[in-house]
Parts: structure tokens; C-alpha cells; sequence
């Protein structure tokens, strides 16, 4: 579905690709928050293969899947927040992991012991 090389794709292009209108492609722009391709200077749609690829995970979960918008937009929300939520999980066992390596490292080397003097 994509073009090697190719950065951006107009909203004819992209609605060529899904076999779409155009105008549907603008509707589900404003039912999907997330689904917000950038204007060039001239205000036309341009899509990012980022972009092709969250329309893909759209068209699937309405089309294949049978969600409805509402609940298509909802399980895109909760997806979302179950990976932030994740993202924070693994930035703290990653924290505890290099704490852990530390202490492993430190235990092969002898610890300097203050020996008193008899001065």
C-alpha cells in the first residue's frame, strides 16, 4: 500500500487506495480525533504513511470487524491508554533493572573497610 520514497499522498490518492470517497475520508476525520492528516500551504490534505496506516486500522475495525464508530473510537482510546500505561510499566522495570545491575556489579568488588589506627 505504500510507495517506496514517497512522503506524503493527497486525499485522492488515499482514497483511491481504500477504494473510498473523499468526502468519507474528511468524516472520519471528525469522528477520529487521532486521524488528523497535516495541510500543505495551499490547505490541501496531506497523508504520512503513518497517517494510511492508523485510516487502515479504522477501516478495519469498522469494516472487518463490524465496531461501530462510537465503539471503534473507544477501543482506538483504551488502546492507547493501555500502552502509555505499559510504556510507564517498562520505563520503570527498566529503572529497577539498572538498579539490580549496579548492585550485581558492586558485589564482585571489595569493599574498602576503615581499619582504626592505634594513634
Amino acid at each position: 500500500m505504500e510507495s517506496p520514497g514517497k512522503l506524503y499522498y493527497g486525499i485522492k490518492e488515499v482514497a483511491e487506495m481504500f477504494g473510498i470517497n473523499a468526502s468519507k475520508l474528511r468524516y472520519y476525520e471528525k469522528e477520529f480525533p487521532t486521524l488528523r492528516p497535516r495541510k500543505n500551504r495551499s490547505g490541501d490534505r496531506v497523508y504520512t504513511q503513518a497517517d494510511i496506516d492508523h485510516l487502515t486500522e479504522i477501516l478495519d475495525l469498522i469494516d472487518r470487524q463490524k465496531y461501530t464508530l462510537p465503539g471503534a473510537r473507544e477501543f482506538l482510546k483504551e488502546r492507547d491508554a493501555r500502552r502509555r500505561e505499559n510504556a510507564r510499566y517498562i520505563a520503570k522495570l527498566q529503572k529497577l533493572k539498572k538498579f539490580l545491575e549496579e548492585i550485581r556489579d558492586n558485589l564482585g568488588e571489595p569493599q574498602e573497610q576503615s581499619v582504626p589506627t592505634n594513634d
